[in-house]
C-alpha cells in the first residue's frame, strides 16, 4: 500500500468524513520522480464541528503520526497541507484554495 492510500484508510477509519481527498502534490517540488511527500488533505466532517482549526489540525496529525514521523527516504511525509471543514463551511466555500507554486530548492 502507497503512502497515498494509508492516509486515505487512516483518516477514512478514524473520522466520518463526508467528503476526503487526499492529493499527492509531490510532483509540483523538487523531489524524485514518483515520490509521495508532499500531500494536500481535504477532509469535510462534522467531526469538526465546535473545534479550532488548531484542534482539527491536531486531531489529523495524530491519526497520521507514523507517516509524519517517518523519515523521507522510508515514505514519510514532508509536507502536509491541511484543509478541515464542517459540511457547513464546505457548502460556503466549495473547494479548498490551490496551492501555491513551490519555490523552495533549486527553483529560486
Amino acid at each position: 500500500m502507497n503512502t497515498q492510500e494509508t492516509i486515505t484508510n487512516k483518516l477514512n477509519a478514524a473520522f466520518t468524513p463526508e467528503h476526503l481527498e487526499v492529493i499527492n502534490e509531490s510532483y509540483m517540488h523538487n523531489v524524485p520522480e514518483g515520490s509521495e511527500s508532499h500531500f494536500k488533505v481535504v477532509i469535510v466532517c462534522d467531526d469538526f464541528k465546535n473545534k479550532m482549526l488548531i484542534a482539527r489540525h491536531r486531531l489529523v496529525n495524530k491519526v497520521l503520526n507514523d507517516e509524519l514521523k517517518k523519515e523521507q527516504v522510508d515514505g514519510g511525509i514532508h509536507a502536509l497541507a491541511l484543509h478541515t471543514m464542517t459540511m457547513e463551511e464546505w457548502f460556503k466555500k466549495g473547494k479548498a484554495p490551490e496551492s501555491p507554486e513551490c519555490l523552495g530548492g533549486d527553483k529560486q
